[in-house]
């Protein structure tokens, strides 16, 4: 009886439904021609879903399908369009992740050039854990009218460049469009700043705006690489000769998925990334998780002293996630073993953003950048190197008061890759891996890439920069100073419970000069500095 009786219970009621319609209107049809004329499009509907109901009862590979026939579809549609019912109809200004709401509008508010201000006061829990604030002078400057830049280049540096404190993080032809890099290096060049290419090789498409170029050079050497995956020299040396190039960065480690590598897959390698990348058509495009040239921190320092050499004496250096402290330390006892030091180096933080990774490397692998930033910085005073080498910061940077932030804990300039990705339009739907953006720039489909015009994203690009950097020249100003390179941890405070407050002078205490040489106590450094060999990645004892 309950067998009978089944057709008719909840779960499948939907399907009864539908089956029991269509037999209807079939029977009114077949009775009436006329009648059928009427009732076709019914009967297509429920036919069609009487259908798809039949085929959930018999397929295999959804438990849910097969006792909620036609009915559970909604769940799965619920759950299609979940980030999007909670980015717009339920999250809060200050909730949203990994960028909230509050933050996603000042950005695409600068980069259209209209109104950022906010009213009524902050929406900021100010007594709760972990809030952070500036200090501000009773004696504020005058607003400064020059555009902060930095000169990055040391003393075996031959050209060097004067960048700006704030430029476009690392992101490859191939992850983004044709029209995405485009706008992003147009945009730099309008507003004088720098565009680093990510490790997926030079493409036409960076070079048609002719704005300033960071080539970055990853293990697959896309772009100046063998045909059996090695680094070929003069290859490099013939790309790096362009002006428009103006340093060579080494890719160690990227923060949201260090230690990983990829593969792009052969179907997925056209004509121009195979041309542009040097990987053959119809093979693998494969990012090693190690690289091939070197293999110790000796070895390190002479590749990047090599890409100086090959580039003409252009600022050279490499990027990297902190992993193994004792790691970042063996290559400092390489840089004091060898006299060769880079020209600059970037710490990419493991809050960074990528077009796709592992859930545990993306959550849980790799240093966040304000401990990566002020632990280079202070390895770097400790063996008397940071006058001479030039850090770079990027993870999550969107605002003034991000940059002005990271520059207190040590960094020389900063770099980001999805503020910009907002400025050209990303709403953040979190489709970077599916190739279906919907705004066009994470995307290789050229029938959504060109929705993407080029024109106007990069007015856009150049307009959030400036207004960027604007937002940090008050906040300079506002604390008394001159130029973001004068901030210092004193000027920053964070709540750290909802009575106390520490001072990031407190939270981040610097070494002394040549501390590490002489000795150090510090238990931040004095185990992992006792591990590291110039020799070797691996500890020592």
């Amino acid at each position: 009886m309950e067998t009978l009786l089944l057709p008719f219970s909840p779960r499948f009621i939907v399907l009864t439904i539908c089956a029991v319609v269509t037999a209807l209107l079939v029977g009114l049809g077949i009775e009436d021609h006329e009648t059928f004329k009427v009732v076709v499009v019914p009967i297509l509907i429920f036919g069609a879903l009487t259908a798809l109901g039949i085929r959930d009862l018999l397929q295999k590979s959804h438990a849910i399908l097969r006792n909620y026939p036609i009915s559970a579809h909604i769940r799965f549609l619920l759950e299609e369009i979940r980030p999007e019912m909670r980015q717009y109809f339920f999250e809060s200004e200050k909730d949203g992740m990994p960028f909230s709401r509050d933050t996603r509008s000042v950005i695409y508010q600068r980069a259209k050039m209209m109104l950022d201000k906010r009213p009524f006061g902050t929406q900021e829990k100010v007594y709760g854990e972990g809030y952070e604030w500036m200090h501000h002078s009773m004696a504020p400057t005058s607003h400064a009218e020059e555009k902060f830049r930095i000169t990055i280049g040391g003393p075996d540096c031959t050209r060097p460049y004067s960048a700006s404190v704030f430029n476009i993080s690392a992101m490859s032809f191939g992850a983004l469009s044709p029209n995405a890099v485009r706008a992003l290096n147009a945009g730099a060049k309008k507003g004088d700043f720098a565009h680093d290419t990510g490790e997926g090789g030079v493409s036409r498409y960076h070079r048609e705006g002719g704005g300033d170029l960071i080539w970055e050079i990853g293990s697959g050497y896309f772009g100046c690489r063998t045909r059996d995956g090695g680094f070929n020299a003069r290859e490099f040396a013939r790309v790096a000769a362009d002006d428009q190039i103006k340093m060579v960065e080494l890719k160690i480690s990227q923060g949201a998925k260090p230690g990983h590598g990829g593969v792009l897959p052969a179907a997925k390698v056209s004509e121009e990334i195979s041309r542009i990348r040097g990987v053959g058509m119809g093979e693998d495009c494969i990012s090693p998780s190690r690289h091939k040239a070197f293999s110790t921190p000796v070895g390190l320092m002479k590749f990047i002293a090599e890409m100086r050499r090959l580039s003409g004496g252009k600022p050279a250096g490499f990027k990297l996630c902190i992993g193994h402290k004792w790691e970042f330390l063996a290559i400092c006892k390489a840089m004091v073993q060898t006299g060769i030091y880079p020209d600059f180096i970037v710490v990419d933080g493991k809050e960074g953003g990528t077009g796709a990774a592992p859930l545990e490397f993306m959550d849980h692998l790799g240093m966040p950048m304000r401990e990566g930033v002020n632990f280079v910085h202070n390895a770097l005073i400790g063996i008397n190197a940071r006058d001479r080498i030039k850090i770079g910061a990027s993870g999550k940077i969107a605002t003034g008061f991000d940059v002005a932030r990271a520059m207190a804990l040590g960094a020389d300039w900063c770099n980001s890759a999805r503020g910009f990705m907002f400025a050209l339009g990303c709403i953040q739907s979190l489709n970077c891996h599916t190739d279906r953006c919907p705004t066009g720039i994470a995307t290789q489909d050229p029938s959504r890439s060109r929705a993407l015009v080029v024109p106007h994203k990069l007015e856009r690009v150049y307009n959030y920069h400036r207004a960027t950097l604007l937002a940090l020249t008050e906040l300079i100003a506002a604390a008394g100073l001159e130029h973001p390179s004068e901030l210092r941890p004193v000027h920053f405070s964070q709540r750290v419970s909802n009575t106390e407050v520490a001072s990031f002078d407190t939270l981040y205490p610097t070494l002394r000069r040549g501390e590490l040489l002489d000795g150090t106590t510090d238990p931040r450094f004095r185990d992992a500095w006792a591990r590291a060999q110039a020799d070797s990645f691996a500890p020592a004892g």
